[in-house]
């Protein structure tokens, strides 16, 4: 109940800054999608259920503050959520390079569908434009905010693993 408390928390801290502190810091017009961090840390980090839950809760938020369909949002961080979690079973907390590869996969992934799915088909053709305006700048600033992010979700992570271990000791 602690570790769901604490990732509802997370999820609306990351949420407070990504709707004032980024926007005041945005580069180029672009913030960086803590989102994406979020829903995947919480997959591979946990499993795909922790993935999909936070990906849900991450993806509703966007789509009722920032989106036009209800659910869209929801839906794709949940399969964002969901894929990284079935990469728990070979997440090792020491290794950074796993978790960057997801992370940066699954931000091109999330910018591709969004292209394809709102753009695309509303036929704006500009491929080459959205990927160097939108695309890879997010991606960039995605990532550099990852490597300051990551290590605090991780650190958080191990202590209450830690802390519901001693836990489940007391019981034994």
């Amino acid at each position: 109940m602690f570790r769901k408390l604490l990732m509802m928390v997370t999820i609306l801290f990351c949420f407070i800054l990504q709707s004032t502190v980024f926007p005041a810091i945005s580069m180029g017009g672009v913030v960086p999608n803590i989102f994406i961090i979020i829903a995947s840390t919480y997959g591979f980090m946990r499993d795909e259920t922790e993935g999909l839950l936070a990906g849900f809760f991450c993806g509703i938020l966007c789509d009722v503050f920032y989106g036009n369909i209800l659910g869209f949002y929801a839906l794709l961080y949940m399969m964002i959520g969901f894929i990284n979690g079935r990469f728990s079973r070979i997440f090792y907390p020491e290794d950074i390079k796993l978790p960057m590869a997801l992370i940066t996969l699954s931000e091109l992934s999330f910018s591709t569908v969004c292209y394809i799915l709102l753009f695309l088909l509303n036929g704006r053709f500009n491929v080459l434009w959205y990927f160097m305006h939108l695309i890879l700048p997010e991606l960039i600033y995605t990532i550099l905010v990852t490597l300051v992010l990551y290590p605090v979700i991780l650190f958080v992570n191990q202590k209450l693993d830690a802390f519901e271990r001693k836990r489940a000791q007391k019981f034994v």
